[in-house]
């Protein structure tokens, strides 16, 4: 097939242009290269890779490139919490309207997989698993743009929308400030970290698991069209101390930690996650945490934290 990835040199995008590729597809890259990244330069030599350097607010560009392929995949986001408070008017725009209007440019024929957050639950109902069919209470900017966004999507014929857990692990664009690569970056370096709310919970999903969820809805068409999917690890529904203890326990025996029960963690997110739609579709996740932990140890020598970090 011909795919289309927006923001294809992000975090997430550039794990999952190299898989696309290497499953013998074509890949239209778009993306503005906002944090200078090289992500995608091992890929360069494949003349399968067709890439832009364009803002997908460039409609000239995207209504050219959309009418080329057979597959959107909209990864182009001003990601998380953070990134979107300190510029609200381009996260909007991004995250928003720009998708919105791509949802307009397609034909009924074609496929969209998008990435959605299932930050979108905001804070759950204690002890119950948020499914698909959960209320949802997004908290920020960044969620409730996303929730927008899948209604929309969830108009089109031929759209699925796989709302993420939190991810982590090591990918070409790295990202310091997603919680886990956060803390354990911060455990290998400092040595210490003070926790605020370290009851809350939320669910964690290796970035190479994402791309093949992604991989598996491209293969089977039938069963995720027009569906919803939590996407996470079913083992990792864990709370911040419980993910601190865990990083002690993996991969840095002299970590301390400690709750400041006075201070608010900005983030108010605390849900626990039910992934078994998306089990019973065939998805088994092959990275567990303590995997993810142990591959952050090798490669944290190589990232500069100031580099890595999207706000």
């Amino acid at each position: 097939m011909r795919i289309l990835v927006t923001g294809g040199a992000g975090y997430i995008g550039s794990v999952l242009v190299e898989t696309l590729l290497n499953e013998g597809h074509e890949v239209v890259v778009v993306d503005n290269f906002m944090y200078n990244q090289t992500s995608l330069s091992n890929l360069i030599h494949n003349p399968k890779l067709e890439l832009h350097f364009g803002d997908i607010r460039n409609k000239d560009l995207m209504s050219k490139l959309i009418s080329q392929v057979d597959v959107v995949l909209p990864l182009a986001a001003i990601v998380g919490a953070p990134a979107c408070d300190r510029d609200p008017m381009s996260a909007k725009e991004i995250n928003n309207a720009s998708v919105i209007w791509m949802f307009d440019q397609l034909s009924c024929d074609q496929m969209v997989i998008m990435p959605t957050t299932n930050s979108a639950y905001g804070q759950g109902e204690s002890g119950n698993f948020c499914d698909e069919s959960s209320p949802l209470n997004p908290l920020s900017l960044y969620a409730r743009d996303k929730v927008e966004v899948e209604q929309r999507l969830m108009n089109l014929p031929n759209a699925t929308s796989f709302r993420l857990a939190t991810v982590f692990g090591v990918s070409p664009r790295m990202r310091l400030d997603l919680l886990v690569n956060n803390f354990a970056f911060r455990a290998l370096t400092d040595g210490f970290i003070v926790v605020f709310e370290g009851n809350f919970k939320r669910n964690y999903i290796h970035v190479r698991d994402v791309v093949a969820a992604f991989l598996l809805a491209l293969q089977n068409p039938a069963l995720f069209a027009g569906e919803i999917f939590n996407v996470g690890l079913s083992s990792a529904n864990i709370s911040k101390l419980e993910l601190c203890e865990r990083i002690k326990k993996e991969i840095a025996p002299e970590f301390s930690f400690i709750e400041d029960s006075f201070g608010k963690d900005p983030d108010q997110r605390n849900y626990l996650v039910s992934n078994a739609k998306i089990e019973s579709r065939g998805f088994t996740p092959k990275v567990s945490l303590e995997e993810g932990l142990q591959e952050i140890k090798r490669g944290y020598k190589m990232f500069l934290q100031r580099q890595y970090v999207n706000a």
